[in-house]
């Protein structure tokens, strides 16, 4: 979720090749493009759709089965609970999830490193076990990436 224009979707579809299949939600019509033409175009185990990831039910019924990993990439409030969702439709029951949280897209006035574990809270209370939080600087500002499964 949060494919953009392709950069990570096409990491992760060398990483399951010809035998995995990457399904890329993306809600900017722009980006949907540039993934299109520039990345899905030349993968066959990719399959992108134009929708906003809040709403799964939207898309539920162009994905066949349940996934192994979901890949959360948002910038928007409430990214746990988003990723959750989407986990509680789409995810197999001991699949992972890995979430990158970008703090500022969800309260600029509270420390990144509370973002951080609030985000993890929700996805405690929704079943998932936190295996790591990793801070993103000096890459990124304010990101960190928190691996879980259930």
């Amino acid at each position: 979720m949060g494919a953009a224009s392709g950069t990570t979707p096409s990491h992760i579809s060398d990483i399951v090749g010809e035998g995995g299949h990457v399904y890329c939600v993306e809600f900017a019509s722009r980006s949907m493009r540039d993934l299109v033409n520039n990345v899905a175009a030349y993968r066959l185990n990719m399959s992108p759709f134009l929708e906003d990831a809040r709403f799964p039910e939207k898309y539920v019924a162009f994905i066949s089965g349940k996934v192994d990993c979901i890949y959360c990439d948002i910038a928007q409030p409430e990214q746990a609970k988003v990723l959750a969702d989407n986990a509680d439709i789409f995810l197999k029951s001991l699949g992972w999830i890995i979430l990158t949280v970008k703090a500022q897209s969800i309260d600029v006035t509270k420390n990144p490193a509370e973002i951080y574990q609030q985000e993890a809270e929700v996805l405690k209370k929704r079943g998932f076990r936190i295996k790591e939080i990793v801070g993103l600087e000096p890459f990124d500002k304010a990101h960190a990436m928190i691996l879980a499964h259930r």
